[in-house]
Parts: C-alpha cells; sequence; structure tokens
C-alpha cells in the first residue's frame, strides 16, 4: 500500500472519567488523543434493532500506519472522520501481517455512539 491510499484523517478518542458527588469514577466526554493519515474500507452492511428499530450498520476496516500510537487502540475507543465526522465504534484493532507496518481497525458506523 501507498502512502497515497491513506486520504483520510482519522481522531482517535478515548473516554475521560471524572468522580461523581459520592466518590464514583464515571465516563465523561471524548477526548482526542491523536489523528493520523488512513484508508478507510467499506465492508458489507447490515442492520441491527436498537430501541424498537432497525438501525443501519456499515461496518469498516480502518488501516493506519504503525506507532505507538496507533498500538495503544483498543475497543474502548472511537474513530472519528475528521473531514466527515462520522462516528465509528471500534470492535478490534490488529497487527495483521505482524511486521508493525499497518493497523487494521475493525469498527462500525452507525448504532450506540460509544
Amino acid at each position: 500500500m501507498s502512502a497515497g491510499e491513506l486520504r483520510e484523517r482519522v481522531a482517535f478518542d478515548t473516554r475521560g472519567t471524572v468522580e461523581d458527588d459520592v466518590g464514583n469514577t464515571v465516563d465523561d466526554n471524548w477526548n482526542e488523543v491523536f489523528v493520523t493519515a488512513a484508508r478507510i474500507m467499506p465492508l458489507k452492511g447490515g442492520e441491527s434493532v436498537m430501541a424498537d428499530r432497525l438501525q443501519g450498520i456499515q461496518p469498516v476496516i480502518i488501516r493506519v500506519r504503525y506507532s505507538a500510537a496507533a498500538a495503544d487502540i483498543t475497543p474502548a475507543w472511537r474513530a472519528r472522520n475528521a473531514r466527515t465526522g462520522t462516528v465509528y465504534n471500534i470492535t478490534s484493532a490488529a497487527n495483521m501481517d505482524e511486521r508493525r507496518k499497518y493497523l487494521d481497525i475493525l469498527a462500525t458506523a452507525g448504532g450506540a455512539d460509544g
């Protein structure tokens, strides 16, 4: 894959945590960790039932260059297309060729955010 194929700018976010009035740790807003060039490859879509309604789900593979920051990505994170604003819920992140060249992130657009 050439660098020219990494046409999108994707931001990766994690949830911040705060302490509530009684001392419990609760999730807060999303915080941007880093932005990088990426290729977003749509897969075959589907539907899921949420709140008694069908909702479209679009699975994608987001390919980014391997880096120390990218290696930290987990399903607790989310990806966000910096150009379009589309939010992707991350399912998994894998170094498929095991050469630390690219990281393939399986994610879905649509559905619940986070």
